[in-house]
């Protein structure tokens, strides 16, 4: 057994922290320094880190984790309101990507960046763009106070939602190739996964309030242990069953949690978990991915052209999504902004397409460095965009309980010290 693990896990938190620290010298959010740390410790630079099979399941507990503390610090009222808005964006931030990619594939073949480009190809790259990952720029609105808020929720809402689009697109552009995916079957499991989340939550949720209600008082450690058990059987169940995003599963344990009365107390526990280990492995993650070849410059056009039709389309897309939702132009760049980050569901689609013979072995190089371009460019963009805009509420009102509680344990412990002078004084005149 190779304890080289451990030496992994030890750089990883090391150079996470120090780089954060340096970014966030620069106003800029850590989770742009984690993704650094993981560039600069990968094969693209240094490297020193390679993506094991160990590090690429904390990294996936990490992801999980994330958006199960999302979900658990959701408002459903607030999601259900954004619900509609949601689903718009995310459309618009499907349909454009995908068109956007499309044009572009087949405009780099008559380049000659995309030697022997095919219309089957291009559309192939337009699915690649369509997918977003959500994990970043929930921990970047977070770190920014805005992710409890007007346009935090409808980018909560609808990057769920762009992953069973996405899904969907990726079923439709498969079955052109041959791949022999059934489309309806595809939206008759989405369908029953849903019915799944509805019956298993309403359960769930019943048994908590019970347990919550019977054991008031009580050891209270048992909550986060059982809470962890459903987001992870919620999340298995999605990838195996479903064939949805484990991620879907988790951030829907979260919204079960966060309809129970210890829901705080929880979120407390997995914060912890979340930045002493599964987060800083999920960011630096992304970076041990690169892997730079020879670079030619036709490549070197394609990859920075790529990543600006990657970062525009979402923009363009999700922000005219927004405008059709009546939201400000301000707040449609900020929702445009924050849908722009691509993850590991670029990448499965990749490799499916690469797997099909539909891709190039050529294509993988430029897909991987247009991930990890919108991973560290979605935070700096997210920066900018609310540099104008106030903490969300929750923010301040964490901010507020705190001082509150403090001033409570003032009181108490000035209480204290009273009665401990009433005693002394007391057994002075015995």
């Amino acid at each position: 057994m190779s304890y080289h693990y451990l030496l992994d896990l030890a750089l990883i938190l090391l150079s996470t922290k120090v780089l954060g620290i340096i970014t966030r010298r620069f106003q800029m959010p850590q989770v742009v320094g984690a993704l650094l740390a993981g560039l600069i410790l990968g094969p693209a630079v240094l490297n020193v880190l390679n993506g094991t099979e160990f590090l690429s399941q904390v990294s996936e507990m990490g992801v999980i984790v994330i958006l199960f503390t999302a979900g658990i610090g959701t408002d459903l009222h607030e999601l259900k309101n954004a619900g509609k808005s949601g689903f718009l964006v995310a459309l618009c931030g499907v349909l454009v990507p995908m068109a956007m990619g499309t044009v572009f594939g087949l405009a780099a073949g008559k380049l000659g960046w995309l030697p022997n480009a095919t219309l089957l190809e291009s559309v192939f790259l337009g699915t690649i763009l369509t997918a977003t990952s959500v994990s970043i720029t929930v921990e970047t609105l977070r770190e920014l106070g805005h992710l409890d808020t007007k346009v935090g929720g409808t980018i909560l809402a609808a990057a769920l939602i762009d992953d069973v689009l996405g899904l969907i697109a990726l079923t439709i552009v498969t079955s052109f190739a041959g791949d022999g995916s059934n489309l309806v079957m595809v939206l008759v499991k989405i369908l029953l996964f849903f019915v799944f989340i509805a019956v298993v939550g309403f359960v769930a949720i019943r048994f908590f309030r019970w347990l919550m209600n019977r054991a008031a008082g009580r050891n209270q450690r048992r909550y986060p242990v059982l809470a962890f058990v459903l987001c992870l059987l919620l999340a298995y169940c999605a990838e195996e069953f479903f064939g949805v995003a484990d991620i879907i599963g988790a951030f829907a344990a979260g919204l079960v949690i966060s309809a129970t009365p210890k829901a705080k107390y929880i979120q407390s526990k997995f914060d912890a978990l979340s930045y002493l280990l599964l987060t800083p492995v999920f960011f630096a993650s992304i970076g041990t991915k690169v892997v730079l070849p020879q670079m030619t410059v036709s490549l070197v056009l394609f990859s920075v052209t790529l990543l600006a039709v990657a970062i525009l389309s979402k923009i363009i897309g999700c922000g005219l999504g927004a405008k059709l939702c009546k939201f400000q132009n301000h707040e449609a760049l900020q929702i445009g902004a924050g849908m722009a980050c691509r993850g590991e569901v670029a990448l499965i689609v990749a490799n499916r397409g690469l797997s099909m013979g539909v891709l190039s072995q050529a294509l993988m190089t430029p897909v991987i460095i247009t991930v990890v371009g919108c991973a560290i460019l979605t935070p700096i963009m997210l920066k900018l965009v609310f540099r104008n805009s106030a903490p969300s509420a929750m923010e301040e009102n964490t901010l507020t309980d705190s001082y509150r509680e403090m001033e409570q344990l003032d009181i108490v412990s000035a209480n204290l010290l009273d009665k401990s002078r009433d005693l002394r004084q007391k057994k002075t005149q015995k």
